[in-house]
């Protein structure tokens, strides 16, 4: 029995990069949602533009994480 090394080191690389990306995507998230205020803005300050926008990139890279996840388990459990 061989092992086809160049194949296992591709799934290696391939897997590494990914877990990097989503762990990137969810620390650039978390800074998003601090800047953001957690969404509980306060009752005095109106919510500004750069508010709003720290919302929306948290909630692209949330959502971008769980679609990696959510394939990653479709790839994994047979249909």
């Amino acid at each position: 029995m061989d092992i086809d090394w160049g194949a296992l080191a591709g799934v290696f690389g391939v897997s590494l990069g990914i877990t990097v990306v989503v762990v990137v995507m969810f620390s650039l998230g978390l800074a998003a949602r601090d800047r953001a205020g957690h969404g509980e803005p306060a009752p005095d300050v109106p919510r500004g533009r750069q508010q709003k926008v720290a919302a929306a990139t948290a909630v692209l890279c949330f959502a971008t994480c769980l679609a990696v996840a959510a394939y990653g388990i479709d790839l994994i459990v047979p249909v």
